[in-house]
C-alpha cells in the first residue's frame, strides 16, 4: 500500500514520528507473516522542506506524489488552544491542504487524521454527514463549528465511509495501529506487543469534564453547582433554578457545548470523581459510591464499566 503523509509547517512532531515508527515496525514484522504486508510511506508537502512545531526540518517530496497514493494521512499541527486551531483552518494558509483533501476524497482515496488534524478535514467539508472524533479537549470548538459532523468525542478511533479519525495528540499511534489492523489484525497485535502499545478504544478516562464545561458560562456554572452537590440526588430543574436559567436553556446549552444531556454530564462528573478516589484512596467501593451520589456500590460499578471500559479493580490498579 502506498501511503502519503502530508507534512506541513508547525506539525506535531510526535504525531508524525509516531505514525512513521508504527508503520516502519509493521513493515519489518510483516515479513514474518505468510502473506507479507507493507506500507510504502512518502512524506509530501507544499514546500521542499517543512519546519515542525518543535523546530525540526523535514525534507519532503512534492505534494503531487499524494495523487497516486492509496491512503493520505494528515497528522495534526502542534496547538495548545482551540483558538489556534480555528485560526489556522479559517485562514488562507490552510486552503492548499483543504483542496488536496477535497481532490483526494473525490478520487475515493481513504484519508486518516488525528487530534487537531480532524479540523482540517471538517473545514474542507469531507466529514459532512459522517461520524468522526477529535481531541477531547477540542470537542466543544469542533461541535460548535461543524454542525454537519456527528462527533463522537469519547471514541479514540472512528472510521466512517473511508475516513478514519483519532483522538488527542498521542492518538496518532492509535490511528497508525488502526490502519494496520484494517489489513491485518494479527500484525497489529504483533506490533502493539513489540512496541508495548495499549490500544485504547475510548478517550473517556482522559476527559476532564470541568475543562470542557469552561467553554460556556452556563455550563461552567452548572458544573460548579453539580460538583458541590455530587453526593446528593440531583434534580435538573433544581440545578437550573440554582444557576438562574430555565431547564430548557440548561438542556440546550449543555447539549450544544458537550454533546450530551445534563444527566449524562453529571454521570461523567461522578465517574471522574469515583475514578480519582479509586486511584488515590483506600476507601471501599461502597463509601466511594455514597460520596458520588449512589446508594448502591453495584450501580457505580456498572457506570464505571460502561464509561471507562474497565473494572473497579483495574481502575484501582490492584
Amino acid at each position: 500500500m502506498d501511503v502519503a503523509i502530508l507534512v506541513d509547517d508547525d506539525m506535531f512532531d510526535s504525531g508524525l514520528a509516531g505514525i512513521l515508527d508504527v508503520l516502519d515496525n509493521a513493515n519489518a514484522m510483516g515479513r514474518e507473516l505468510d502473506k507479507p504486508l507493507s506500507w510504502n510511506v512518502t512524506k509530501v508537502g507544499f514546500q521542499p522542506q517543512v519546519r515542525t512545531g518543535a523546530g525540526h526540518l523535514v525534507t519532503v517530496e512534492p505534494v503531487e506524489h499524494a495523487e497516486a497514493a492509496d491512503l493520505l494521512i494528515v497528522p495534526a499541527r502542534a496547538a495548545r488552544r482551540p483558538a489556534e486551531v480555528l485560526d489556522y483552518v479559517g485562514s488562507a494558509q490552510s486552503l492548499p491542504a483543504q483542496k488536496l483533501l477535497i481532490r483526494t476524497r473525490e478520487r475515493g482515496t481513504p484519508i486518516a487524521s488525528a487530534c487537531a488534524g480532524t479540523f482540517l478535514l471538517a473545514e474542507a467539508g469531507i466529514l459532512d454527514g459522517l461520524r468522526a472524533t477529535t481531541a477531547w479537549w477540542l470537542s466543544p470548538a469542533f461541535r460548535s463549528r461543524y454542525h454537519a459532523v456527528q462527533l463522537e468525542q469519547s471514541q479514540m478511533v472512528v472510521t466512517s465511509d473511508g475516513i478514519t479519525t483519532a483522538g488527542a495528540a498521542f492518538g496518532h499511534v492509535d490511528l497508525a495501529l488502526a490502519i494496520i489492523r484494517d489489513r491485518s489484525p494479527a500484525l497489529a497485535d504483533l506490533v502493539a506487543r513489540y512496541l508495548v502499545l495499549d490500544e485504547r478504544p475510548s478517550q473517556s478516562t482522559y476527559i476532564i469534564s470541568s475543562a470542557l464545561a469552561q467553554s460556556d458560562p452556563t455550563v461552567a456554572a452548572f458544573e460548579r453547582w453539580a460538583r458541590a452537590h455530587l453526593a446528593e440526588p440531583i434534580a435538573i430543574p433544581a440545578a437550573a433554578r440554582a444557576i438562574g436559567v430555565s431547564e430548557r436553556t440548561l438542556q440546550r446549552r449543555v447539549q450544544q457545548t458537550l454533546g450530551t444531556s445534563p444527566i449524562r454530564f453529571i454521570q461523567d462528573l461522578r465517574t471522574e470523581q469515583a475514578s480519582h478516589l479509586l486511584r488515590t484512596t483506600d476507601l471501599s467501593l461502597e463509601t466511594i459510591a455514597r460520596k458520588v451520589g449512589y446508594e448502591h456500590a453495584n450501580t457505580l460499578r456498572i457506570l464505571l464499566r460502561d464509561r471507562t471500559g474497565r473494572t473497579t479493580t483495574a481502575l484501582r490498579g490492584t
